[in-house]
């Protein structure tokens, strides 16, 4: 594993050190929830809870007597987390239930009592601190607070509003499942479970974020994954230490190898069978409560340009397209430099009939070459990102109409030439051929870098600038992997589903880099055949 890099900590003061600026208002303090155990007491618990979800609307606390004797009592919730048929028809009617229970003032028998005897509900548990009452009700559960006990129940309640399961819109495919990851972990968790069922699938929990306290499940399977790679996970989600988790991306950038480098080090997914393949391979899934993309870990170069219905196709036709994808991606990364290359410094390259074309079409322009592919290129990425942002039916006719309009009336009024909009429009052609988005992000990134060096160099530039992006690919790493295998270091049995895929009776190996302990995926020699006529 590569060592880790510390940042230095900046010498600067935060605008906390100094206070606010004057004039301006002071904001409200931040809650801070005690870790202290509960009392006996039912009113100064709940005075405690009650002032730290001070101006908490939501906060919903339903007064309740309980047994022979009427103990008093609190189920303590949040609306909107907890689901109200499970409220209703499950804690209050079997709370209603104990008319004739008798109900100690001790308190704790009578807490375990409840808990064993009465509630109907499958997840119960004793807490016994102001700080787990609090993330309980926060995390959707309902909590009941009991006169003359320092304990109090945890009763699993959760359930609020969730997408359904639809159909991924970054990862369409032909023929496959039709079923995509939602906001919700469990459903998440679910989905894979009805994949992968074995119990050699495990899920650790953990939760990051000292504000939102998101939960974070870590996906493997026990026998297959490194041993060692399960803890190297582990080790960096738990020195992640922020107030806040959002998104799958906010733990990308934090576990990451190389933080310096525009290429992507972890693959993410929103697609059950692609996560539970990536499971059976040897990798590690990283769930993130609130997000249907879901980390992949460790991650080589060759996985973005693999789709999930290259493993439903047949082996020929998945053979040949992924070459095309290949031949697209080098399009994507080089054509507007190797454009600006030869018409700029090597016109001896071209063919001469070409060449007049393309001189006679560039003959009205005003501007060199390298200033008509920079402006056309950026021109395509503000269409580009115009039609992510804007609303789908109106996105979609901005992308296409925009693009038509602006490139024949650039070409009519002599602005650019008609080769540059055709290499352009190739170019970003070429860039939606490439199945990850995060990837190709990177290579339409790089792309910039490779003009400006054919601008200055020519084709030297270009060569000097492919020398040093292959140099930096056989560099990176993730999670210790090689990110350029396996092909440095070469590895002919995994080189099998890289560049091409060969048909699954010749895959009967796991790629040795990920599963150590058991690398058999199937008998071996599955090779199909006619029947043979002299068996009986």
């Amino acid at each position: 594993m590569w060592p880790f890099r510390t940042r230095k900590v900046s010498s600067h003061k935060s605008r906390s050190e100094f206070g606010q600026a004057p004039g301006l208002p002071q904001p409200p303090a931040r809650t801070e929830v005690p870790e202290q155990p509960l009392s006996a007491s039912l009113a100064q618990n709940l005075t405690a809870l009650q002032k730290m979800f001070a101006l908490c609307s939501d906060f919903t606390n339903r007064e309740l007597s309980i047994g022979r004797v009427a103990v008093p009592a609190q189920l303590l919730f949040v609306n909107g987390l907890t689901d109200e048929s499970i409220v209703g028809d499950s804690i209050l009617k079997s709370l209603e239930d104990m008319t004739y229970f008798q109900v100690g003032v001790e308190g704790t028998g009578s807490m375990a009592q409840i808990q064993k005897r009465f509630l109907a509900v499958a997840n119960v548990a004793q807490i016994g601190s102001l700080g787990e009452v609090s993330e309980a009700v926060l995390t959707g559960s309902a909590v009941l607070l009991l006169e003359g006990s320092a304990w109090a129940l945890k009763i699993g309640a959760k359930g609020s509003e969730a997408r359904n399961v639809e159909e991924p819109v970054t990862e369409g495919v032909v023929r496959g499942p039709r079923e995509g990851f939602t906001e919700t972990l469990r459903l998440n968790t679910a989905l894979l479970r009805r994949k992968i069922k074995t119990p050699d699938l495990k899920l650790e929990k953990l939760v990051l974020g000292t504000v939102t306290k998101t939960e974070v499940n870590v996906a493997y399977l026990e026998g297959i994954v490194n041993p060692k790679l399960v803890m190297e996970v582990r080790e960096r989600l738990s020195r992640i230490k922020v107030d806040a988790i959002l998104e799958s991306a906010y733990i990308e950038e934090l576990i990451e190898d190389t933080p310096w480098t525009f290429l992507p080090l972890i693959e993410h997914s929103e697609r059950p069978d692609k996560v539970a393949a990536e499971i059976l391979s040897g990798r590690v899934a990283i769930f993130t409560d609130g997000t249907p993309f879901v980390l992949l870990v460790p991650t080589m170069m060759f996985q973005f340009m693999q789709s999930s219905e290259d493993y439903y196709d047949r082996y020929p036709y998945v053979i040949m397209i992924r070459l095309i994808r290949f031949l697209f991606l080098n399009f994507a990364l080089l054509l507007p430099a190797v454009y600006i290359a030869v018409t700029t410094y090597h016109q001896e390259m071209i063919p001469t009939p070409l060449l007049i074309s393309i001189t006679a079409a560039h003959e009205g322009v005003p501007f060199p070459t390298v200033v008509e592919v920079f402006a056309m290129e950026i021109t395509f990425e503000a269409l580009r990102e115009a039609g992510v942002r804007l609303p789908k039916p109106v996105g979609q006719a901005v992308s296409i109409v925009g693009a038509l309009v602006i490139g024949q009336a650039a070409v009519e009024a002599n602005i650019v030439s008609p080769a540059t909009v055709i290499v352009v429009a190739l170019t970003g052609i070429s860039s939606f051929a490439i199945p990850s988005y995060n990837f190709a992000s990177a290579i339409r990134l790089l792309r910039f870098v490779m003009m400006l060096l054919a601008s200055v160099l020519g084709m030297f530039g270009i060569l000097l600038g492919m020398l040093v992006f292959q140099a930096h690919l056989v560099s990176l790493r993730s999670f210790g992997v090689p990110y350029f295998a396996p092909f440095a270091p070469f590895n002919r049995q995994d080189a099998k589903d890289m560049l091409i895929r060969a048909p699954w009776w010749a895959m009967g190996e796991r790629p040795r880099l990920l599963a150590v302990q058991n690398r058999k995926r199937q008998k071996f020699f599955l090779r199909p055949g006619p029947p043979d006529e002299n068996k009986p």
